[in-house]
Parts: C-alpha cells; structure tokens; sequence
C-alpha cells in the first residue's frame, strides 16, 4: 500500500500555526476603548460597482475591531458580484429587494429580512433577481479574526463586473436615500 495522501486519510489531523506579536492587553484595552463607537454611514461613500456597490463600516484596515468586517453591499437590477470563495464565515442580513445566492453549485433565493449564511470555504456569488430595483444586504464577517490567525486565504473564481447591465447604464448606489423600502 502507497502512502497516505492527505486527501483520503482517516487519521485525525490537527493544524496550528502560531500567534506571535507584540501584544499588551492594558495597550490593547486602551487602543480599543479610544476608537469612535459610532461609525456615520452618512459619512462614507459607496465604492465599486458598476453592478455591486460596498459601503465599508468596520474593516480589518481600521483596527476599529479585533473580529468584525461589517460593510453594506447593493446591487443593481439584474447585478451581481464575483465569484468567489475564502475561509470566514459571513451573513448577509437582506434589507431590501428580492435575489439568490449560488453557493458552490446550489441556488438559494432570498428576500427582504432574511438572513443568508456563507459558510467557510463556500464558492458563491451573490445576484439581483429583480430588473427594476435595487438590492440591499448588510454583511457581517469574522475577516479580521482570521487575518489575526494568519488563516486568511481568500480566492476569487470570476471577478467582479466592470461593466454596467444593459439598460442599466446610469445606476448608481443610494447614497442619501432614507427610505429603503421599495414596493413593486
């Protein structure tokens, strides 16, 4: 018998990798309790598109948090972002609008208030399903805890549009709107 590939090993397997750094709890205690507690979305701007917009709140970048990337995505009619995979969990809570998810193969439709999980490792992609209205999902990640494990592999299959959807041409994120509810 060959070896054992690691690809059909029925041993329990165990992967570590270390945690270094210059880390003080007091000096840590004391550069989160100095971050805004308050982030005015008003006062950030959506960025990409032309078919996804994201308006970023709290990103590893900003050491605003030790564990959450929350950022808020819309899509335009009949849009939808990259293909892509990575190892954080996330979840998408729907604030308006109809579309699915295809998650390693697999359809899931959704609606306004619900709430879409994306499991470690999943190769999804997110769509509008409608043609006249925008979508809208807050999304919350573990991201930055992750990146702090040095666990963070990230993949993207297809990339992101660069090109509006036909008729689609002038749409633009809903950056003043205060009314996010849209009825057919």
């Amino acid at each position: 018998m060959g070896k054992e590939s690691h690809f059909t090993s029925q041993k329990p397997r165990m992967f570590v990798r270390g945690i270094e750094g210059d880390y003080g709890l007091k000096r840590e205690l004391a550069r989160l309790r100095s971050q805004p507690r308050v982030i005015r979305g008003r006062e950030l701007k959506f960025n990409d598109g032309p078919q996804t917009f994201s308006r970023h709140y709290v990103e590893p970048i900003d050491g605003l948090t030790q564990t959450l990337h929350i950022h808020l995505e819309e899509y335009a009619p009949d849009g939808h972002n990259q293909k892509h995979g990575h190892v954080n969990e996330a979840a998408f809570y729907i604030l308006d609008g109809e579309g699915y998810e295809i998650h390693d193969g697999v359809r899931y439709d959704w609606k306004a208030g619900d709430v879409v999980v994306v499991h470690n490792n999943c190769v999804h992609q997110h769509f509008n399903a409608s043609t006249t209205q925008p979508a809208r999902a807050l999304v919350l990640k573990t991201k930055p805890m992750f990146m702090f494990m040095n666990m963070l592999f990230q993949k993207t299959v297809e990339p992101r549009p660069t090109t509006p959807v036909p008729g689609h041409e002038n749409v633009k994120a809903r950056e003043e709107e205060e009314n996010y509810n849209h009825e057919e």
